[in-house]
Order: structure tokens, then C-alpha cells, then sequence
């Protein structure tokens, strides 16, 4: 596609056409290899948890002697701590998060206190402990449960199960990006990570349920399915739906971009598991939720016959040939062919013309 037909296209000057439904397979081949990855980072690499969860302590104080933050890491690392989080606030103070402190925390408050020029006791300290991050994992995960158990109950009840079950798929496909992604790209998970996983699930949900609106509302025209099977039709529709929910994502990603460059490093954190999980959302509602669909629905007995129909009639007639579909066209390939006597092997039938009756002559009187 050229650059000036793509500007016209998302524009919405001219329609979008792409064989979105008859290419299923590429789409559910990349997500294999997405997922693939995401869960080598979960497995292998694993999710770096913050304090909050994990349990730890949390120094603040002030940095009077202009210290870097390099510094403080390599006297953090000196007491065997090379994984401390260490961030300036406000361009003056320090903050150090690391594990628990135990018997070297007189030993790491006078060093840390040395280095910055100010006394141990201005040093605040606050020490979590694992059962608060606990608390919050486990309230996250009843609150995914449950409103998991609502959307497919809703789904199932606005729509049909399968699309129920292809809403779940698409929300799952999206969480486990994200998570994969984030822990192969090493960031702190911390409590408004957690925040942000519930925002891509209603985002996620959001976007599915309206692209199932709008393939219900087509699906039901029965004339439109018999004529280019439940497939077609939900083809059709991804066409119709398919710039006005990315042009929404990208609404969406702008800010979350912005955020991620721009914000501090609680809030990056936040933006980029909200980045990655919006913009697998948009892929997962169009190339992952839809065509699991078709997959269910062409398995029913009507929607195989009006298949079988459509094949036989698009094999007797190809000039009639409407239905997108690679697999479809693969089953033309297979099916037998209808003979028909070549045109120039018909006998000609010579058109005779019709005799002309004999005109009546009037007497003379």
C-alpha cells in the first residue's frame, strides 16, 4: 500500500479491505510467539518484585553532601545489596528501597549517612514487611476473579457464550503480554503496576465487546450469511471496525506515551505496563477474539451447511466468488468439478426464419 492510499485510509476517505478472518492462522501463529516469549520472561527471568511485596526497608533522608546515585549503589552493593533501588527526589533527597536490614542496619545507616553529610537519625526509615504485600495480591486477585466471572456472565448473556469465550481468551492473551514483557524488560513491580493490570482488563473487555456489538448486529442479517458464510461476514465487519478502534488506541497510547517519557519512575513503571497492555488489547480484540469466533461458530451444523453451499455454488459459478476465506479456498481446490459442455462443442441451432404468409388478394369489384 502506498503512503497516500494508507494517509487516505486512516482518514476514513476511503474503506480499509484486508483479509483479516481468511488469514487466522498468521494471526494466531504470531500470538503463539508472543506469548512464547512472554512466559519465558515469567518463567526464566521472573517478575522483579518491589518491596511491597517482597518485604524490605525504605530509607529517605537528605542529600546534603551532593552524593550521586551511582555512589550510593556501591556502597549498597559494599554490604552485599546490589539489588537496591536507589532514586533522587526533588533533586535533593535520596531514597534507597532494599530488603530487610536485620544486623547490618546501624552499619548501612552510618555509611549512607557518612557519604551524605548529615547525621544517622535524619535518616527515615520505614521497614514493610511481606504480609502487606500479600494483602494486596490476594485482594487483586479476588477482584480479578470476580469481575472475570461478571464480564463472561455478561457476554454470554448480551451475546453468546462463544463470544464469551473469545473475550476471555483475548483478556488472557493481553495480561499475559504484559506480564511477560514487563518481566523480560526487568521493571519493579510495585503496587500501581498492580493498578495498571486492572486497567487493561476493562480496556481490554472494552474494546471486544464493541467489536461483538458490531459483528452481531451484521451476523444477524441471514441474507448476508447465506450469501458469504458467518466467516464473510465477520470479515466484512473487522473491515468496517478496524480504523475506528485503532484510531481510538491511538488516542489512548498518545498520553500513555507521554507519561512514559516524561513521568518520574513510579510513574513510568505505571505507563509502560499500561502501554504494552493497551496496544495488545487492540491487537487482541481484531486478530485474536474475532477469528476464535469464526473458528467456534463455522463448527455448527447450519454454519457448515451454508459453507457447504457456498462452496458448491461458488464452484459452479466462479465468477460469483465473494467469500474471503484462504481455507475456503483451499476446499474449491479440492472439490470436484462440475462438468459443463464447452460452448464451442454445442451444436449451433440454425435460427430459421419464419415464413411469411401469402397476402390475400381482394377481388376487383
Amino acid at each position: 500500500m502506498r503512503i497516500r492510499d494508507a494517509v487516505a485510509v486512516f482518514r476514513g476517505q476511503r474503506e480499509f479491505h484486508m483479509n483479516i478472518i481468511g488469514r487466522r492462522r498468521w494471526w494466531f501463529l504470531l500470538s503463539g510467539i508472543v506469548l512464547a516469549l512472554a512466559l519465558v520472561g515469567l518463567l526464566v527471568r521472573g517478575l522483579n518484585l518491589s518491596i511491597a511485596f517482597r518485604g524490605g526497608a525504605s530509607l529517605e533522608y537528605p542529600n546534603a553532601a551532593g552524593a550521586a546515585i551511582q555512589d550510593v549503589q556501591e556502597v549498597m552493593a559494599g554490604f552485599g545489596r546490589d539489588d537496591a533501588v536507589v532514586q533522587l527526589v526533588d533533586g535533593q533527597d535520596l531514597s534507597v528501597r532494599t530488603g530487610p536490614l536485620g544486623e547490618q542496619r546501624t552499619a548501612i545507616l552510618e555509611a549512607l549517612a557518612d557519604q551524605a553529610g548529615v547525621r544517622p537519625d535524619q535518616i527515615n526509615v520505614e521497614e514493610i514487611g511481606p504480609q502487606w504485600g500479600e494483602q494486596i495480591s490476594q485482594k487483586a486477585l479476588i477482584a480479578f476473579l470476580i469481575s472475570i466471572a461478571l464480564v463472561i456472565l455478561y457476554i454470554s448473556f448480551r451475546f453468546e457464550w462463544k463470544m464469551a469465550v473469545g473475550g476471555l481468551a483475548a483478556l488472557l492473551h493481553d495480561l499475559l503480554i504484559t506480564a511477560g514483557i514487563y518481566a523480560l524488560a526487568g521493571r519493579e513491580v510495585t503496587p500501581e503496576t498492580v493498578i495498571a493490570i486492572l486497567t487493561i482488563l476493562g480496556y481490554s473487555l472494552y474494546d471486544t465487546v464493541v467489536i461483538f456489538d458490531k459483528i452481531k448486529e451484521n451476523t444477524e442479517s441471514q441474507a448476508l450469511v447465506a450469501r458469504e458464510t458467518y466467516a464473510g461476514a465477520v470479515n466484512m465487519t473487522m473491515n468496517q471496525v478496524f480504523m475506528r478502534s485503532v484510531n481510538t488506541s491511538l488516542t489512548t497510547l498518545v498520553p500513555i506515551a507521554t507519561l512514559l517519557i516524561f513521568g518520574g519512575d513510579t510513574l513510568k513503571d505505571f505507563a509502560f505496563a499500561l502501554f504494552v497492555g493497551v496496544a495488545a488489547s487492540t491487537y487482541s480484540s481484531i486478530f485474536t477474539a474475532a477469528p476464535l469466533l469464526v473458528v467456534l461458530k463455522e463448527r455448527e451444523p447450519k454454519m457448515t451447511e451454508i459453507r457447504q453451499r457456498v462452496l458448491r455454488r461458488e464452484t459452479a459459478r466462479p465468477a460469483l466468488a465473494s467469500v474471503p476465506d484462504d481455507e475456503l479456498a483451499e476446499e474449491r481446490e479440492l472439490a470436484p468439478a462440475v462438468t459443463r459442455t464447452p460452448a464451442r462443442a454445442r451444436p449451433q441451432q440454425v435460427r430459421r426464419k419464419p415464413k411469411k404468409k401469402p397476402r390475400s388478394k381482394r377481388k376487383r369489384r
